[in-house]
């Protein structure tokens, strides 16, 4: 090969400096260190992806076997998804939330929100390489890392909403017309609101007040808001089931909401979702996505159908959020022992995320989890990796096994890692 070759310089500037996905990098440590802390009784606990690790219901199981040799099945489908399949997600909004869509024109099918989250952002943003001539998109912070990235990525300019122990993690949207004034851009460039409630990495939920409020504010200032709620379902006993942003005043005129089989059903590999909401919104994303893929498996489609509307897949649910609180409870007692003050931290009622503050000793968030992982094989998340608010907290994904639970904070009170 000739050595005037250069690839890299063929790169796009957005995507020159663009580094390798925080769960990945956590990932290739893990893998590196794993002989070492296995030989030394230490075998990885791998605590930091948001994932099931169960099984998804029997039944969707069988319904996808069932339905592989219908005739036609296994023919393109199309991006917007097949009218089964947008009808029964049209009968689980109005199920679950109480919202009425119109399966034809308010529904579209997605390879994941992960993908239409991307496709969406693609559809907002003008790509600029000049930071004051960027297209804004609101974007919380702590927040799920693939927002930041993706928007830089197609030339947009991600600007974080800080969710904070100081504003219970619903900061007041108009106070970000100030602060984004402060930092030099214009707020005429924003283009979206990201709101993500339950959220990752926090667990946090939010009032109705708050959500109308800002559904509120993104129609005053012409702003699609952007709702993120693949963790929908995942909430404990005795709390209010989450809201979809669609069932308030108003909210058809300006935002669009993405969900997720992944997160409830354990399908994280199915790869598939949906966004639903303002019609323009509905059009445009399907626009976009026509350029890139032809639908999903219809396969996946017929199975997931049947899931959405079936009680085996809503009791699937319950037991879900039984056994993930069970396992909550199992770390917050563990925690305390260790010195933390749980009775006075904001512990989750939603979401299978614990988010804890680092002890005071260590610097950086990211000093506490790398020793942590050195010395103990628990493999946690830094703060840091979902923005810059994060710092002096870790994310903690209760998805192991009860006895993984035990025996990470075994191996925290023999190795030292106490709060104080």
């Amino acid at each position: 090969m000739s050595n005037s070759v250069d690839i890299k310089s063929l790169y796009s500037e957005q995507v020159k400096t663009l580094g390798t996905y925080i769960m990945f990098r956590i990932k290739q440590d893990t893998i590196r260190l794993t002989p070492e802390l296995t030989a030394k009784g230490r075998k990885p606990i791998d605590l930091s992806i948001g994932a099931p690790v169960q099984s998804p219901p029997k039944f969707v199981i069988d319904a996808l076997k069932n339905c592989l040799d219908i005739d036609g099945i296994h023919s393109y489908s199309t991006p917007k998804g097949e009218l089964f399949y947008l009808e029964a997600v049209a009968k689980r909004m109005e199920n679950r939330f109480g919202v009425k869509l119109d399966p034809k024109t308010e529904i579209i099918s997605l390879i994941g929100s992960k993908e239409g989250l991307n496709h969406i952002f693609k559809a907002m943003i003008t790509p600029s390489l000049i930071k004051e001539e960027k297209d804004i998109i609101l974007i919380p912070d702590p927040g799920y890392a693939s927002y930041k990235e993706q928007i830089r990525v197609l030339g947009g300019e991600a600007f974080s909403i800080p969710l904070t122990y100081e504003n219970e993690f619903m900061p007041k949207p108009e106070q970000l017309i100030e602060k984004l004034k402060l930092e030099g851009l214009n707020p005429a460039k924003i283009k979206a609101m990201v709101i993500n409630y339950p959220n990752n990495p926090l667990g946090a939920t939010a009032t109705r007040e708050y959500l109308q409020n800002v559904v509120d504010f993104c129609k005053s200032k012409n702003i699609l808001l952007v709702s993120d709620l693949a963790y929908a379902d995942m909430y404990f006993e005795g709390q209010e089931a989450p809201a979809s942003i669609l069932e308030f005043e108003g909210a058809k005129d300006i935002a669009i909401e993405f969900h997720s089989l992944s997160k409830p059903y354990a399908m994280t590999g199915w790869r598939i979702g949906w966004a639903c909401g303002n019609v323009d919104a509905i059009t445009i994303l399907g626009k976009v996505k026509a350029t890139v893929d032809t639908g999903l498996f219809k396969v996946i489609q017929k199975a997931a159908s049947e899931i959405l509307v079936a009680p085996e897949g809503d009791e699937y649910i319950k037991q879900s959020n039984v056994a993930y609180q069970r396992k909550q409870e199992i770390l917050t007692k563990g925690f305390r022992e260790l010195g933390w003050d749980i009775d006075n931290l904001i512990i989750p009622k939603a979401t299978f995320y614990l988010w804890l503050p680092i002890p005071a000793r260590y610097k950086t968030s990211e000093e506490f989890t790398s020793e942590l992982l050195e010395k103990s094989g628990i493999v946690v998340v830094p703060g840091t990796g979902f923005g810059k608010y994060g710092e002096g907290f870790f994310r903690i994904s209760i998805v192991s096994s009860d006895e993984n639970l035990y025996e990470m904070i075994e191996r925290m009170k023999q190795d030292g890692f106490y709060f104080e």
